[in-house]
């Protein structure tokens, strides 16, 4: 799992089957050094969650449980979680 930001939406009208009536949403990762990370993550939201929030993101079977399709769904990445709060150790708050 990994910590991120949502940074855009992602539409794709022609896409495998099973993916069907699903959102997608790109998501950056945080980074311990308050750095922005270059990667980005494209992760299907069946959550609803929204542009700046910040997110859980689950991969592999966890992210398929997440979708509610088992194994019959062609996608590994979701959103499983919108972040309200975060600290780190000895209690510093983790800016969001």
């Amino acid at each position: 799992m990994l910590l991120g930001k949502v940074i855009g939406n992602v539409w794709a009208t022609k896409k495998e089957a099973t993916l069907d009536g699903l959102r997608f949403l790109l998501i950056r990762p945080f980074t311990l050094g308050g750095d922005d990370s270059s990667e980005v993550v494209v992760a299907a939201d069946p959550i609803g969650a929204g542009i700046g929030e910040t997110v859980i993101v689950a991969f592999g079977r966890a992210a398929r449980h997440t979708i509610g399709r088992g194994q019959d769904v062609g996608y590994q990445v979701a959103v499983v979680g919108i972040v309200d709060y975060l600290t780190l150790e000895n209690g510093v708050p983790f800016e969001l």
